[in-house]
Parts: C-alpha cells; structure tokens; sequence
C-alpha cells in the first residue's frame, strides 16, 4: 500500500525580482506609507480644530497630489494591487475632504461657533443646543 507521490505537474513560481524591480517596489511603498500619513492627516487635522482649516487643506492638496502618483505606477509598473485598490480608497477619502473642507472655508464662523460650542457642552441638552444654534445660522436654503 505503500505508493510513491506523483509529480504534480508545473507549478506556477515567481521570478525572483531584479534589484531594480525591488527598488521600485520598495519606492513605492514608502510613496503609500506617506499617502496614507498624509491622508489620515487631514481627518485627523480637521477633527482637531476648524482654526487648522489651512492645514487640512494643505495635507489634502499633498495627499491628492501623491494619490495621483501612486495611481500612475501602480498602473504603469503593475504593482501591487492592495497599493491600488488602498490609493483609490484613500483618494475616495480625499475628495470627500475637499467638499468638507470648502463648506467649511464657505461657513467657517459658524462651524468654529458650533466647534467652541460643542468643547464647552457637558451634556447632551447642551450639545443638542449647539447643533440647534448652529442650524438657526446656516442659510434655510438656497435659491
């Protein structure tokens, strides 16, 4: 019963990467590293305080900038595709902060009344009282 292994026919093996492709690899990486830095950045920038607006707009700008980029060698060096599918999420994310970040700049004294607002609210009540205050000051709508 003793019955010796077949071969298992080809196996599919990568070719071992040049110096250069290693290189390119790790050059692009460390460009997503950044990105995904400069990204979380600016959320985080933003949640901070609406004062840091011209901050969050410049880690934005950077981050579309390298998005754009790392879109460009993942499609050109057919690179990996976590990279891809990670740059088009995160560029997602930046262009959705670009809106928020050009109705913030459009109603900044209201946001920062509603921010210093919401710091001070100890309670729900209160809190509830500063997105109300906050709706009284924005435009009903618009024409």
């Amino acid at each position: 019963m003793n019955t010796t292994p077949e071969p298992a026919g080809r196996q599919r093996t990568k070719q071992p990467l040049s110096e250069a492709a290693k290189a390119s690899l790790a050059k692009t990486h460390t460009l997503f590293r950044i990105f995904v830095v400069t990204v979380l950045g600016a959320f985080f920038v933003y949640q901070l305080d609406v004062s840091y607006l011209w901050l969050t707009a410049l880690l934005t700008a950077a981050s579309i900038a390298l998005g754009v980029v790392l879109l460009v060698r993942a499609a050109r060096l057919k690179e990996s595709r976590l990279v891809l599918i990670g740059t088009i999420s995160g560029l997602v994310v930046s262009a959705i902060m670009v809106l928020l970040i050009l109705v913030t700049s459009l109603f900044f004294n209201e946001v920062r009344e509603y921010q210093a607002c919401v710091g001070r609210a100890l309670t729900d009540q209160a809190q509830s009282a500063c997105r109300v205050q906050l709706e009284g000051s924005l435009p009903s709508q618009l024409p």
